[in-house]
Formats: C-alpha cells, sequence, structure tokens
C-alpha cells in the first residue's frame, strides 16, 4: 500500500518547465487568455499545459468556478515555490550567458580604511545598477591589507592608497585626503599652541588603526615613540574613541568637518604636526587579465561617471 502511494509521487522528470511556466503565468494574469497573450501561447495550449501539471500533482491548482480563475489553497502554496524554481532557473541561464561571454559572476572589491564610505558605496551602487547579474562581493581591510588581498589573488581591485611607482600595480588616482591630528576638548590638561610637539603627547594615548595584513610586515603611521597606543579596526571607531576623550589620533577630514566646526574635536597640527595629504587610488594587478565588468568598471572610473561623486581627481 505504502509503495503504490510512493509511486504516485511526482519526480523532477514529470514536471516540464513549460507547463510550470503556464501555471505562473496563469495565477498571475488571472485567466487562460491573459496568460496566452503574455507567453505568446493559445489559449487552449496553456489550458491544456496547467491540466497536465494538476494530473501530473494529483492537486487541483486553480478554482475554475468563478468569472476569472483563481488559485486553490493547494495552488497559492504550490506557486509561491513554483516562482522560485522559476526564478532559479532564470538565474542559471543569466549564468551561463556570463560564462560563454567571459564575463565575471563576482567581483571582489576591498575598500580600504581611508575610503569615504558613503561616496565609494554610491559609486559602486551607481555602476552595479546596471550590471545585476555579476553580484559585488565587497570587503574592508586596513593600512596594508588592501594590497595583500589584491597581490595574493583575494581582491580584483581595491580603493586604498596605493604607490603608482609598484610595477605589480595599475594605479588610478581618485581622491585626495587629508589626515588631521585631532583631540577632543580638555583631553590635553594644556594649553594647545601650534607649536605642539610630539614629544608632549608622549603621556598621552594615541589611537591607531589596526593593520589587518597577515603576511607581510605591518606599516606604521603617525606613531609616537614610547606613547602607549590602543588599536581599532576603523576610523568610525577611531573616531568615537576620540570624541569620548578616550585619546588622540590622526583622522581624515571628510569624517571631522562638522565636529571641528563645532568645536567637539579640535586639530592638533602644527609645523610639528603637519598631519599628511594620501592619495586615495583604485588599483589592480597589472600581471593578470580583467574581465569584461572589471574592466568596465575601471573605464568607468578613469573616464569618470556622468555625475561625479569623488570630490576631487588629481590630474
Amino acid at each position: 500500500m505504502i509503495e503504490q502511494s510512493l509511486s504516485k509521487i511526482p519526480t523532477i522528470s514529470d514536471l516540464k518547465l513549460h507547463d510550470l511556466q503556464c501555471f505562473d503565468a496563469v495565477a498571475t494574469a488571472g485567466s487562460f487568455q491573459a496568460a496566452g497573450l503574455a507567453l505568446n501561447r493559445t489559449h487552449p495550449s496553456v489550458f491544456a499545459a496547467v491540466a497536465r501539471l494538476e494530473a501530473r500533482l494529483g492537486l487541483a491548482l486553480l478554482d475554475r468556478g468563478g468569472y476569472r480563475v483563481s488559485l486553490t489553497e493547494a495552488g497559492r502554496l504550490f506557486h509561491a515555490r513554483v516562482r522560485l524554481t522559476l526564478r532559479e532557473v532564470d538565474n542559471l541561464a543569466t549564468y551561463a550567458r556570463q560564462l560563454a561571454n567571459g564575463e565575471e559572476t563576482v567581483l571582489r572589491v576591498v575598500l580600504g580604511d581611508l575610503c569615504p564610505r558613503p561616496r565609494m558605496l554610491a559609486l559602486l551602487g551607481a555602476f552595479f545598477a546596471e550590471r545585476r547579474a555579476t553580484r559585488l562581493h565587497l570587503d574592508y581591510d586596513a593600512i596594508g591589507g588592501p594590497v595583500e588581498r589584491l597581490l595574493e589573488g583575494e581582491a580584483d581591485l581595491i580603493f586604498h592608497r596605493t604607490s603608482a611607482s609598484d610595477p605589480r600595480l595599475e594605479v588610478l588616482p581618485l581622491d585626495e585626503i587629508t589626515l588631521v591630528p585631532v583631540a577632543a576638548p580638555g583631553f590635553l590638561p594644556f594649553t594647545v599652541s601650534p607649536e605642539l610637539t610630539p614629544d608632549q603627547l608622549r603621556g598621552f594615548t594615541q589611537c591607531v588603526i589596526r593593520d589587518t595584513a597577515r603576511r607581510t610586515p605591518p606599516e606604521e603611521f603617525f606613531l609616537v615613540e614610547g606613547a602607549q597606543q590602543c588599536s581599532v579596526p576603523d576610523h568610525g571607531m577611531k573616531k568615537e574613541l576620540i570624541l569620548h576623550a578616550m585619546a588622540w589620533g590622526h583622522l581624515p577630514l571628510f569624517l571631522i568637518e562638522d565636529e571641528l566646526r563645532s568645536g567637539a574635536l579640535m586639530a592638533l597640527t602644527g609645523p610639528h604636526m603637519p598631519g599628511r595629504r594620501e592619495l586615495l587610488s583604485a588599483a589592480r594587478r597589472r600581471d593578470r587579465p580583467h574581465g569584461p565588468v572589471a574592466n568596465a568598471l575601471w573605464a568607468w572610473l578613469r573616464d569618470g561617471p556622468a555625475d561625479p561623486i569623488v570630490s576631487t581627481r588629481p590630474r
């Protein structure tokens, strides 16, 4: 008895994609005639496809008793799964076209610690809005991490400080980032003057970004020798610590302009504490081929989007 029941359960080979498409069209359009027009098929062929599907499933999927056909409860539940299945079939067809055309299914991008994230995400969003078949895999790394990821083949493109003299990299300048030494008012127990020196800061905690590079020697920026340090993963966390008078440190100007204007932070810049300017660039490896989408993104960055998002482009 059990064996007879199991034998009636439809297998994947019993279900035809055409029948599922016809059922989905009827469920969506509300009639066989409208479904036929949507699929460019005749009304009788759509009717036959749905009837065949119901017979194979042993389920009444449609209620044909009213002016318009409607889904039965079983039909409603089954239709939800059918829509998922058809979507996956469509994705599979897109994936096959990408493979045939040599297009990337995934593009791996790393944002470095100096990236103005809202602008960078807006830039990437504008580009990938027209290329939905390629998935953007986005990561964050700091200090030496982005370049290491790129050179080890774990990223296709990075946005970070990079040296144009590195023969391994193709570099595209995007923006100039100004780093400013700052502290919260009252953090230092003396009056800050333009003649402030690093030696005067040695007794106070300095906040630094952790280097995410795993196999290359850690890079050090602005470190005051002998000062106590606290480390954080990114500039957002660093800003919070400095605002709460837990440390001082260097922050990108784009991140603290409002706080400097309001007095929530004070700049420690002077002849002995000049800060620094870093060139934010897009970078990719010279020694490997790049797919059509990666090349399109590179050309788009090089030529500039129609509505520029990056504030300045050094030439």
